[in-house]
């Protein structure tokens, strides 16, 4: 794909996911435009082994948009960052086609391990703000992340995870991340282990108070019985 056409597409995906936008032109403001081409630079001369330059790049575009993209990711079509400040990409991560992240978010490794260390990202994938992806596995395709979720593990396709470690809540949602746009209405599994727990914490006083009517009753017969 040629440098305009690359242009073109960057700025068909901003208008097509971003409600805010309201002329092309706004494209050129936006720190998800201007770190994809900063990426896009410093990726293509990365795999030709020019690794000083692709980090010199990189870090210029990371220090005007506050998006840290290593050169050495591969990303897909379609890849989209909603304001942006505070993501890291790390080396070796791989992302598909038509994915989604929100500010704050890391896909990073654990350590120092060589080799494959970071995620990949299936396509249709959409990764809400702050959200932690480490480690290197796979997080399925056509999966939400929820914010602030630390997830440690791999993801199923279809799947809505949230949490702290992430596990997943949901799980074949028909509606595809990146069509509907929603990182707000997440299943909060937290709140719901409470309404378990506040349930289950009915049913046991209500058991007790049972139990202790009974004994009351055994007691007063029982006194009659000796009277």
């Amino acid at each position: 794909m040629g440098f305009i056409s690359r242009i073109r597409e960057e700025i068909r995906i901003i208008r097509e996911r971003d409600p805010a936008i309201h002329s092309s032109m706004e494209v050129f403001l936006y720190p998800s435009f201007k770190a994809m081409l900063h990426y896009r630079i410093a990726h293509s001369l990365y795999q030709k082994g020019h690794y000083f330059l692709a980090r010199w790049i990189s870090q210029r575009g990371a220090r005007k948009t506050g998006i840290e993209i290593h050169p050495g990711a591969q990303i897909g079509k379609g890849f989209f960052i909603d304001h942006g400040s505070g993501v890291i990409i790390g080396e070796t991560t791989v992302i598909g086609d038509n994915v989604t992240l929100y500010q704050g978010v890391t896909l990073g490794g654990t350590g120092k391990e060589h080799g494959k260390r970071h995620p990949t990202i299936e396509d249709n994938v959409m990764i809400s703000a702050g959200a932690k992806i480490l480690g290197s596995f796979t997080i399925g395709a056509n999966s939400k992340v929820g914010a602030g979720s630390v997830v440690l593990e791999a993801v199923p396709p279809n799947s809505t995870v949230v949490g702290v470690p992430g596990r997943v809540v949901k799980r074949n949602n028909t509606a595809l991340p990146r069509e509907e746009m929603n990182h707000t209405d997440m299943p909060d599994p937290v709140r719901e282990d409470i309404q378990n727990l506040q349930r289950a914490n009915s049913v046991l006083t209500n058991r007790l108070l049972e139990l202790e009517g009974k004994i009351k009753e055994l007691q007063r017969e029982r006194g009659k019985e000796e009277k």
